[in-house]
């Protein structure tokens, strides 16, 4: 069967709008989903049908306005400190231990009593969780989080960053961590984190 140029952007399309559809992360759905509208907006002029460009166009305005609020820092970002051992968290962990343990394998569920948990939230949601050990003014992490839909939302960013606030009124100025598997090294990276010594550390900004 031959295919001429008009139908392969037509298949390109359709493919590109079915594997947005397979992505647990909110931002690639949206990204990919836009590649694919804008392809059948090109489709729809190959075609010369009117009725697709425009679907097509509104859909790829609709994904642009959909991404500048996931990277934009328009999303109500916040960390939550919770107990240790509240039900909610250690549901949420539990739940969640498998993913867990493909960046963090050393993290099991009953950490002491003593130690500091935070949600992390995005817009009123639990999107992550943060616990570690509090020495002085610094936190040792012993895990640090993010869900599949927001790993690309830039909760982490905001957390190291312009939500570091939530440290600094707890004493900490200073956050190590173990690094995990070599994902988890390469976010520690991406957040500002350096090698020192067997862990990694990031002293906060102000």
């Amino acid at each position: 069967m031959h295919l001429d140029n008009t139908e392969l952007v037509g298949y390109l399309a359709s493919a590109l709008v079915v594997v947005s559809l397979a992505m647990t992360s909110v931002v690639r759905l949206r990204a990919i989903s836009l590649v694919g509208s804008l392809a059948f907006v090109a489709y729809g002029v190959l075609i010369e049908s009117i009725p697709i460009v425009v679907t097509n166009a509104a859909i790829a305005v609709l994904n642009v306005w959909f991404l500048r609020s996931e990277l934009g820092g328009r999303r109500a970002l916040a960390a939550v400190v919770v107990p240790v051992d509240s039900p909610y968290l250690v549901d949420f962990l539990r739940y969640h231990l498998p993913d867990i343990h493909r960046f963090q394998p050393g993290f099991e569920l009953g950490p002491e009593p003593s130690s500091l948990a935070m949600l992390l939230m995005r817009d009123g949601l639990p999107a992550g969780a943060l616990i570690g050990r509090q020495e002085g003014a610094e936190l040792r992490v012993q895990l640090d989080y993010v869900t599949k839909p927001y790993r690309d939302s830039r909760i982490s960013t905001w957390l190291y960053g312009k939500g570091s606030g939530v440290f600094r009124r707890l004493g900490i100025d200073r956050i190590s961590t173990e690094p995990g598997t070599e994902p988890h090294s390469a976010y520690l990276v991406r957040n500002g984190f350096t090698r020192a010594g067997s862990r990694f550390e990031r002293v906060l900004g102000r």
